[in-house]
């Protein structure tokens, strides 16, 4: 597996890449532009800006998380072919930098989503939480008055006004998750062949969490969704950013199970773990801890010969430090330890 490590750029991020370039094993940075509103194409110059920081110490930066998907792609409507273009457009000078994997999502008005940013564990460290119950009474605006007052988050459009996300969330209503597969079909027909063209490899992001919220149509959720969104365009660059820890919010999903399936269209891979409560909550925990067995996960990714790219995704907030929730530098840091450790004893028993 190759090491990676989210990165919100210069300025934007508590994490510098002087502490990246100091875990062991980690090769590359996962990045975006985040400044540059969703559907807009992003500029060359800025693209190049992040290689060369990286590039500065020693990292790479052939992976991209969050060139999100514009809600016109997402909705069906008529405009969703300027956006579309746009993409591509973007695509194309990812590739002259040497990307090499595009993560995306195509969930409806809200990305991943927790109630409480900072919920304290039984040891002091503070975690991102999900009260199933909360959800089920907070108005949706409410939420997204929480995502506001904190840094840019991943995969949130802080420009979208209140009103704007009322309207939103009533035309994701009126949509079908059968419309939605037929938008995301749309979508992947189009970007598809520019990415086997490009040599680049997409990977769409679970659902997280993996039910419907609001309300509103949820497709990439189980092993079904994930085989249906492979058999939607059957290509090597239509891939899966598999996700542990969005998956394995829902107890019923097999993840190792899952990473044994589909390892030939995971080249991105999410490892963390959650611990799951039995009222549908769950909060976000050290790798060692949680619900998931992360070594039997790690394993079938191991047995697979899996090469691709791996993050620790979210960490705790652990020794005092202010980051942006889930993306400090400690807990994932010891993360990227536990899973090495994980990899490591796999291998010396494999030759043994």
């Amino acid at each position: 597996m190759r090491m990676v490590f989210r990165w919100f750029g210069a300025g934007n991020d508590t994490v510098t890449l002087k502490q990246i370039r100091q875990i062991p094993g980690v090769e590359g940075i996962v990045w975006a532009l985040h400044r540059i509103p969703t559907g807009e194409e992003w500029p060359m110059d800025e693209i190049s800006m992040v290689k060369r920081q990286a590039a500065e110490y020693g990292l790479h930066a052939e992976v991209v998380e969050s060139l999100n998907v514009h809600e016109d792609i997402k909705l069906g409507l008529p405009s969703r072919d300027r956006y579309i273009e746009n993409y591509q457009k973007t695509m194309e000078k990812l590739a002259a930098v040497g990307v090499k994997v595009i993560c995306y999502n195509f969930m409806a008005a809200f990305d991943w989503i927790r109630t409480d940013f900072y919920k304290e564990l039984e040891d002091g460290s503070r975690a991102m939480f999900y009260e199933h119950e909360k959800i089920d009474r907070m108005d949706p605006r409410e939420l997204a008055d929480m995502y506001s007052r904190e840094y840019t988050l991943p995969g949130w459009d802080s420009n979208r006004s209140r009103e704007q996300l009322v309207d939103l969330i009533e035309r994701y209503r009126q949509l079908t998750e059968e419309a939605l597969w037929d938008n995301l079909r749309y979508f992947l027909e189009a970007i598809i062949p520019v990415a086997e063209k490009l040599g680049i490899r997409m990977a769409i992001h679970p659902d997280d969490p993996p039910w419907s919220v609001f309300g509103l149509p949820r497709i990439m959720k189980n092993r079904e969704d994930l085989r249906r969104l492979i058999r939607l365009v059957d290509s090597p660059c239509n891939g899966i950013t598999l996700c542990s820890g969005a998956l394995g919010a829902d107890p019923n999903n097999d993840v190792a199970g899952m990473v044994r399936e589909f390892s030939d269209r995971i080249p991105f891979a999410h490892i963390r773990n959650v611990k799951v409560y039995k009222d549908g909550d769950f909060i976000e925990t050290s790798h060692r801890d949680g619900s998931l067995d992360l070594y039997e996960i790690v394993e079938a990714y191991h047995d697979c010969g899996f090469k691709g790219y791996v993050r620790p995704d979210h960490g705790r907030q652990i020794w005092e430090e202010e980051s942006r929730p889930g993306y400090g530098l400690y807990d994932r840091a010891l993360g990227i330890m536990y899973l090495w450790g994980l990899w490591d004893a796999l291998e010396k028993a494999g030759k043994r």
